[in-house]
């Protein structure tokens, strides 16, 4: 699963890819397009389940299920005619 964070520039998206990712893999800056590159940060998703199942089903090994946070520039009226970063993403 990929969820992507998009939104006006300098509203808080990085901060809270930042805090999602439990790292600060963003730089977060009080100007706008301070974010150029997307950032990805892909997190398992926590499953009380999953060891039983493994357990179960005589696995060797048991891999959690991932979430691909991306932190997208932010998006500016007229991005799709290419004005601020455009759609680069």
């Amino acid at each position: 699963v990929r969820v992507g964070l998009v939104g006006l520039p300098n509203v808080g998206k990085s901060t809270l890819f930042n805090v999602l990712a439990q790292r600060s893999l963003a730089k977060a800056e009080n100007f706008p397009f301070c974010t150029v590159d997307p950032n990805t940060a892909p997190l398992p998703i926590p499953d009380v389940y999953l060891p039983k199942l493994g357990k179960i089903a005589n696995s060797q090994r048991t891999v959690p299920a991932t979430i691909d946070w991306i932190d997208v520039a932010g998006l500016v009226k007229n991005a799709h005619k290419g004005e601020g970063l455009g759609n680069r993403f």
